[in-house]
């Protein structure tokens, strides 16, 4: 049985935002790389465990995973059949700080 996917809407802005800053450099960059990273999180709905727990890379626990999405990070919960994407955000950008409050 398949996964469901939704969005959060602050992980909804997040691509918005890439959207926005990467089209005013190349239009059609920003077209393709917004669509990779839908379609390797459309992944999850098959492979919902395929991201790696973050608690390896925060160590510290927590119930989100990722998943790596070219240059961004898709941060995500999987519960009761649901992938709930939380974040997208640039893998250099200091990320940990978001999560270290969350379990």
């Amino acid at each position: 049985m398949k996964a469901k996917i939704r969005f959060n809407p602050v992980a909804s802005t997040d691509l918005q935002e890439i959207r926005e800053y990467l089209v005013e450099d190349n239009p059609g960059a920003a077209v393709r790389i917004i669509r990779d990273i839908i379609t390797k999180i459309e992944t999850l709905a098959d492979f919902p465990e395929i991201g790696s727990p973050l608690a390896s890379r925060i160590r510290q626990k927590s119930r989100y995973r990722y998943l790596v999405c070219g240059q961004y990070l898709a941060f995500y919960i999987y519960e009761d059949g649901i992938v709930s994407v939380q974040r997208i955000l640039h893998c250099k950008r200091n990320f940990k700080a978001l999560f270290l409050d969350d379990n």
